[in-house]
């Protein structure tokens, strides 16, 4: 199961599993995102590859904007995952 939303603090709100079958829908909620946009990943299990590429588009659209996705509420396993894959250097994180 998958599920984004505006958190009440103004981030959107990651939970479930970012996989292909919730790539669509991601992309669609997030393609609305302006500005510096705060993804709070505290209830986000899991991401594949599909939703790291979302989050890589997203990113780039906002950057050519200037600004950008800053990540929060990583689990020490999703960080992992995002460090290996090279995003300290293309995301921000909290």
């Amino acid at each position: 199961m998958f599920a984004i939303g505006w958190h009440d603090n103004g981030s959107v709100r990651l939970e479930g599993r970012l996989d292909a079958a919730s790539a669509p829908q991601a992309r669609e909620f997030l393609a609305e995102v302006q500005g510096i946009c705060r993804l709070d990943f505290t209830r986000l299990d899991y991401i594949a590859s599909a939703g790291l590429g979302i989050l890589v588009a997203v990113q780039r659209r906002l950057r050519d904007g200037g600004g950008g996705l800053v990540l929060a509420g990583l689990s020490p396993h999703l960080r992992e995952v995002l460090g290996l894959a090279g995003f300290e250097g293309i995301f921000e994180f909290e």
